[in-house]
């Protein structure tokens, strides 16, 4: 057994100082954003006297946001829960002319107006239909905004990671992966959550930790420009939530829905919200059971089973005038099976008998506590305090024969259990007065982390005691000292010490140390405490057309390995105001936290003299995985076309020291944190938008981005791709991807029809064998059967089979249908490695939200087809970083709901 405990680098003192200065900072600003905030007001007639009755509009036409008040007997209105962007607000009362203005809400101070109509007759006629300039946001942050009214009628690709469906669809600068997985601006997981204020930078994912479900989401924002100075860690990718709130809801609203689809995929799910002026509670239910829960390596779907229950409630309540509290309380589990490939089920052991198909499991409980306190000092400032605690509970379970685990790319079975608890305080004030919006704050969290590996040899050929004449591994000996009598030689590669825990083997060998016992698994345990403190300090400065954002941050981490970075962020914009154009550049400074799964095991394992060979490890991968630090230049435009068009894009230079992947154990949904010595990310993002134009609305995202990273590898568990010029590709890089959203509903009470196509030119490939010249032929001895035919290879009018794989092929007959194999002697790991096949899908989603046109008590339907075309398509192909997975073949899903 192998244990790893860690006390604190930094020593006692240092810890209770950053402690101590922590707790000072939450003592007096109390917590941290809940990321939304409070616009209200007074609606007056000329002679101030309130308006009741009146009707209250607020909109945002490029997110999507709309909320309907009406004044009560006092003139009085309020929009709590609202995201911060711009809103045009519209105003109408009978007998009064129409007034409209502009509300921009960027802090959680509220916004509090009075609203003065004139008399019908006695003023001009007043616009109140959104113009060019409303579309318009004078920020140097690239984000795009989404809010339900968008999402949902958009057509998703997987219930149980629609997050992730969500923002890889509607979002720029996001590569599509597998598994609830996608690569933001060119990085792996590089991504972080702000649910209502709580910093989430732990992996979400189907094969991580259980995601938010979508019901309970308001809006989001997505941040893929330069991040401001409150957010830090992974900030490729910044999705900012808003969640759903009861408050307000004097009347009870919620809704029941139930779905059944292809692959027997079930779900059923129940909301409510209810509430008044000063609370309101928000509780969102769902299960979901399904037959393809993973994305599998075969586009076959078998030993693919999976389901998943989410439980989420928020309660508001407000204490007095200035006091408020706010709690999210969220409980996940998920359960599945690791999807076979045909050569998890056809495989035979070292003596040529049938094994048992592969049997791996996984489940992951999930929950979290995320209380928080705000407090108006006064009209210009909010206090906040915050506390959180998240904790992911990992199982992954082997076959119950362990040797049914081997497979062409796996040589090991494992066991594990892993938990990762993260808690922390969070605090910020905000002061808003003038042309100055001022945020100042601190985090400080722990995260303990917990890992139970338990790992054993199931191919008799990793660790073989005899080799025969060639060099070949043979099965049967358990000591190099019986191979010179059966005519065979001994293995000069052979290690005693994994005698111990070759299951292949009966007995160990007296020579392994460990005579006289069965085989075992070898047990790793390793537990390790990481804390974090954030200092940050920013304020968004308006003076006329230009928009400055300035901050600095500071992280101190203490972990595996300890580093403390300074921060600074800065960003201009320019408003052009007759062309409706804005321009924007930024900079940031950015420090990168390793990836926290399998964290321990991946900085010291590989310095364990057993676990070296098993983990496959580089010379290099022998230290702590250590944090990195970045550097990025943004520059963009926003240009709107008229009223009812806008264009947003941004380019994009990262340059990173340690720069961050995975690698990936065999044929197990478990992954290894890995670090190159540097990466280069380049490329560009924009966004197209069409508002609400007669029941129509489009929206178009597209993105390139190059992922370049050099050798040698740092540190990290995990196999170095072969990179001879000391740069490659990983596979985040994609020349270029795009999805349109079409969207169309003629009437306000009718059906609605809403539209995907997503196009990928492809992520960099794996292990594909290719042609080095244009004479020699090409070896494809090192793929079975079926890895050929999972990456669609051909050889002329020859195709693989299961049992009859291609030896050899000339390079003038050598080809694929589903990887750009490079042509004879042009294959470079940097300008030209191969890739997934191009591919475009298609999706589509009708529906009617209403369909009795009753108010109160409303039925509806909606119809779902994911990839109409039925597309064949791989996400990767045996990737060192992910392994080999297809897209989702068509699905077609039938939902029922009644609101109320």
């Amino acid at each position: 057994m192998q244990t790893i405990g860690r006390n604190s680098r930094f020593g006692l003192r240092n810890v209770t100082v950053v402690v101590t200065c922590a707790m000072l900072l939450a003592g007096l600003a109390v917590g941290q954003s809940s990321g939304n905030s409070m616009v209200s007001g007074t609606v007056l007639d000329p002679s101030g006297a309130v308006v009741a009755g009146a009707t209250v509009e607020m909109h945002n036409p490029v997110s999507g946001f709309e909320r309907k008040a009406t004044t009560d007997s006092l003139g009085k209105f309020s929009f709590p829960n609202v995201p911060f962007n711009p809103y045009h607000l519209a105003v109408t009362g009978k007998g009064f002319a129409p007034a409209a203005q502009d509300v921009d809400v960027r802090s959680l101070v509220p916004i509090i107006l009075t609203i003065n109509l004139n008399v019908t007759g006695s003023s001009e006629t007043i616009t109140v239909e959104a113009a060019a300039e409303d579309l318009l946001e004078n920020t140097s942050t690239f984000h795009t905004d989404v809010d339900r009214e968008l999402f949902d009628k958009l057509p998703l690709e997987s219930a149980s990671s629609s997050v992730s469906s969500l923002v890889t669809l509607s979002s720029p600068g996001i590569a599509a992966d597998s598994n609830g997985l996608f690569h933001g601006m060119g990085d792996h997981a590089e991504n972080s959550f702000s649910v209502d204020g709580q910093p989430i930078t732990d992996q979400q994912s189907k094969v991580f930790s259980n995601q938010i479900p979508l019901d309970s989401i308001a809006s989001m924002e997505v941040i893929a420009g330069a991040p401001p100075a409150e957010y830090g860690e992974k900030t490729s990718v910044v999705i900012n939530v808003t969640t759903r709130s009861g408050q307000g809801m004097t009347t009870p609203k919620g809704s029941v829905t139930a779905s059944y689809g292809s692959f027997g995929t079930s779900t059923v799910g129940a909301n409510l919200g209810y509430g008044g002026a000063n609370w309101g509670n928000f509780i969102s239910v769902s299960g979901l059971n399904s037959g393809r829960f993973l994305d599998p390596p075969e586009f076959s779907v078998f030993h693919d089973k999976g389901n998943q229950e989410n439980v989420f409630d928020r309660v508001d309540y407000q204490l007095s005038k200035a006091d408020s509290i706010h709690v999210n309380l969220g409980y996940t589990r998920s359960w599945f099976q690791n999807p076979n490939s045909f050569d998890n089920v056809l495989h035979v052991d070292q003596f040529g008998s049938q094994l048992p198909p592969t049997d791996q499991r996984s489940q992951i409980k999930t929950f979290n506590i995320a209380p928080s306190w705000t407090r108006l000092i006064n009209n210009n400032t909010v206090f906040t305090l915050g506390g959180f605690v998240r904790r992911d509970d990992y199982n992954y379970y082997p076959s119950n024969d362990l040797l049914a685990d081997l497979s062409p790319i796996q040589q090991e079975a494992v066991r594990q259990n892993r938990t990762l608890l993260n808690a922390g305080l969070r605090s910020d004030l905000s002061y808003v007065k003038g042309i100055h919006n001022v945020k100042i704050g601190a985090t400080y969290q722990q995260t303990l982390l917990q890992e139970n590996d338990d790992l054993g040899i199931v191919d008799f050929a990793l660790n073989a005691p005899c080799v025969d004449s060639s060099g070949n591994p043979v099965a049967g000996f358990n000591d190099p000292s019986q191979c010179a009598g059966a005519g065979f030689v001994a293995n000069t590669s052979f290690l005693p010490l994994l005698g111990c825990y070759d299951l292949t083997r009966a007995t160990p060998s007296a020579n392994d140390g460990c005579a006289g016992t069965t085989s075992t698994l070898f047990a790793f345990r390793g537990h390790t405490d990481v804390k974090q403190l954030a200092l940050y300090a920013q304020d968004a400065i308006t003076k006329g057309n230009w928009s400055f954002n300035v901050g600095l941050r500071g992280d101190f981490y203490n972990g595996l390995a300890t580093h403390k970075e300074a921060q600074p962020r800065i960003g201009i914009s320019y408003n052009i105001k007759p062309s409706n154009t804005v321009l924007r550049i930024s900079y940031a400074r950015v420090m990168e936290s390793p990836f926290n799964e399998n964290l321990i095991v991946s900085s010291v394992g590989c310095s364990d003299a057993a676990l070296n060979p098993l983990l496959g490890c580089a010379a290099a991968g022998t230290n702590p995985v250590s944090p990195g630090w970045r550097n990025e230049f943004h520059a963009g435009l926003q240009q709107a076309f008229g009223r009812y068009l806008v264009f947003s894009g941004e380019y994009v230079w990262k340059y990173t020291h340690n720069g961050y992947d995975f690698s990936i154990l065999g044929n197990t949904p478990i992954f290894f944190p890995v670090a190159w010595d540097r990466s280069k990310i380049p490329g560009f993002a924009g966004r197209v938008s069409v508002p609400n134009f007669h029941g129509f609305s489009a929206l178009m995202v597209f993105s390139s981005v190059a992922a370049r990273f050099f050798t040698p590898q740092l540190s990290g568990a995990g196999a170095v791709p072969s990179a001879p010029s000391g740069v490659f590709r990983i596979d985040h890089d994609e020349k270029f991807n795009q999805t349109t959203h079409l969207q169309y509903q003629p009437w306000q009470r009718g059906p609605w029809v809403g539209f995907n196509w997503r196009y990928d030119s492809g992520l960099v490939a794996g292990a594909v064998p290719f042609a080095t010249d244009s004479t020699t032929p090409v070896d494809l001895t090192g793929l079975s059967g079926d890895q050929q035919l999972q990456a669609g290879l051909f050889c002329g009018s020859q195709r693989p089979t299961l049992t009859s794989p291609l030896t050899t092929c000339a390079p003038s007959q050598y080809g694929s249908t589903l990887v750009s194999i490079p042509a004879p002697g042009t294959e470079n790991d940097d300008h030209n490695p191969p890739r997934t096949k191009p591919r475009s899908l298609f999706d589509v989603s009708v529906g009617d939200d209403n369909l009795f046109h009753n108010d109160k008590y409303r039925w509806s339907a909606q119809v779902t087809a994911i990839n109409i075309t039925n597309k064949t398509a791989l996400y990767n192909f045996l990737s060192t970083f992910s392994g080999t997975h297809y897209v989702t073949p068509r699905t077609v899903t039938a939902q029922i709901g009644f609101s109320f």
